[in-house]
């Protein structure tokens, strides 16, 4: 399970525009409650050099990141990537073209307030809770660190606490990778010092123009002597409070969750192949009373493997360690890593001349007296691998799959977190009459595969295929095929979705998408 999504817990959309009497600013206004939010500038509507701006607020539960990643649920700082989403809003105005939206790290406490007017700007804070362009929060402005009022909200500009995303044409969603800022407020190590939320607006040069003369007429107005001399009205986004479950904003957490046990997929090392292809990931899964647990005497450390080979008839490991390479040189043992509670795993490729049809993996603890599996005394697991040749590439033809979901029900509850099992085979596949009366088919394991999520009603994709480099949605497999873990609580409830699939064609150098989807379910938990 590499996706989880934590929706804003606060947003609001302060202004400076003018009411619509154009004689009086709406710097009071609040809108935290209005299910929109927005962000433009306007220029020159009411002098030939006039100011009119509009910002986002957002505010994130970085306490439940934090949470979750002492719980294990997502990975430690560097082996998960943070993306902040917020969903274009369709609208009957005008929406700009070629600009660039800026998201900053917010210096101060603000409040949310309960406004919704967007239009006239008549909610006003009067001493109520809440911010506007003017306040942070009641009976308190907006500040800088010098303690000088900073209409329009007070923003970082340290590295890793500010970024950007342009748009070349008005419509579409933001989309942009904060793991810096989202690192920084678990770690407490903002400029500011705490998670204070961000802010959207437009980049400088893009919001209006207003000179030193200006901001001495009207305070409401921000310095920026090489703004804009057009407007750029109006980008809007869905708010928190949106009926559409779909488009609130979020925080995605999007990591590489999948395992590659090649265990069932071996394959003995070739000159053909390039080093990569020829290591072979081997998983060790330590199950007690049916859930995984540490080793006592290892914890979160290193375990120690050997090979051994068949013997004659292949039905038990010979008494000396085999040789075998994860490096140039050969070795009897190899160091095993540390991947999570009750799971470790080691890299290694197959030399052996004899090529013989099944080869022993035996798991020991590490111990520099010994050396090898054979005379040690602690053994954890002893496993099996019957590796194959590469094939002599006499085809070019594609393969085609037939794929099923073996343990998909048909309903399921919000609060579920579900392990699907996908078989694949080959549509060509021709068994003889003995495999089909006296063994199950074997599921071909894929090494790059991903899933997505479509609802029915309306064929949305809630979930994309996550194709790209942090993998947050690509199947695991071992010995028994191909599987992934999905959270339910990231669909909303009552709504059919579909999975459907990717499967990388290296040949093609592209993902080709299979042609059957799976149906089912999310009811309320």
């Amino acid at each position: 399970m590499g996706l989880l999504r934590y929706t804003a817990s606060a947003d609001n959309t302060i202004v400076s525009a003018y009411e619509l009497d154009l004689k009086t600013r709406g710097t009071g206004a609040n809108a935290g409650m209005a299910d929109i939010l927005e962000t433009f500038s306007i220029f020159g509507r009411i002098n030939s050099s006039s100011q009119e701006l509009s910002r986002i607020l957002l505010k994130f539960p970085i306490g439940q990141i934090t949470s979750d990643r002492s719980a294990g649920v997502i990975p430690a700082s560097g082996s998960v990537s943070f993306y902040l989403r917020a969903f274009d809003a369709p609208h009957s105005t005008t929406t700009p073209i070629e600009y660039k939206l800026i998201v900053s790290a917010v210096s101060q406490s603000w409040q949310e307030g309960v406004g919704l007017d967007l239009n006239g700007y008549k909610d006003l804070l009067k001493g109520n809770i809440g911010s506007d362009w003017l306040q942070a929060q009641k009976g308190t402005d907006w500040t800088n660190y010098k303690g000088e009022a900073t209409p329009g909200g007070t923003y970082s500009t340290a590295s890793g606490e500010t970024f950007s995303q342009y748009f070349s044409g008005g419509l579409g969603d933001l989309e942009i990778n904060i793991s810096d800022l989202v690192e920084k407020w678990a770690a407490g190590t903002t400029t500011a010092g705490d998670n204070y939320g961000v802010g959207i607006m437009l980049s400088a040069s893009y919001e209006a123009s207003a000179s030193e003369d200006a901001v001495a007429l009207d305070s409401n107005v921000i310095y920026n002597p090489d703004g804009a001399t057009k407007s750029y009205y109006t980008k809007r986004f869905f708010a928190r409070g949106s009926q559409f479950f779909f488009q609130r904003p979020v925080i995605e957490a999007r990591w590489d969750s999948s395992v590659r046990d090649e265990r069932g997929n071996a394959h003995f090392s070739s000159s053909r192949a390039p080093a990569a292809d020829n290591l072979n990931t081997l998983y060790f899964y330590n199950l007690v009373r049916g859930r995984l647990v540490n080793l006592p005497d290892i914890g979160g450390g290193t375990v120690a493997v050997s090979l051994f080979s068949g013997s004659a008839d292949n039905s038990k490991p010979t008494t000396s360690p085999a040789f075998l390479h994860n490096t140039s040189t050969p070795v009897l043992t190899v160091t095993g890593g540390y991947v999570s509670t009750g799971i470790y795993s080691c890299s290694v490729c197959f030399t052996q001349s004899s090529k013989l049809s099944t080869l022993y993996d035996v798991w020991f603890k590490p111990d520099d007296s010994v050396g090898n599996a054979a005379a040690s005394s602690t053994q954890y697991f002893t496993g099996t691998i019957s590796p194959t040749s590469y094939d002599t590439g006499v085809t070019s033809l594609e393969p085609v799959y037939y794929i099923n979901i073996t343990n998909l029900k048909n309903n399921y509850n919000s609060n579920e977190k579900a392990r699907l099992n996908l078989y694949v085979r080959k549509k060509d596949w021709k068994p003889t009459i003995y495999t089909v009366a006296n063994s199950s088919i074997k599921s071909v394991g894929i090494r790059s595969a991903s899933y997505g999520v479509v609802r029915l009603i309306d064929d949305r994709v809630v979930v994309p295929y996550g194709t790209g480099s942090d993998f947050h949605t690509g199947l695991s497999y071992n010995v028994s095929g191909n599987y992934f873990d999905f959270d339910m609580g990231l669909l909303e409830e009552g709504f059919a979705y579909a999975f459907k699939f990717v499967f990388r064609d290296d040949r093609l150098n592209a993902w080709v998408e299979q042609d059957k989807t799976f149906r089912f379910r999310v009811e309320e938990s």
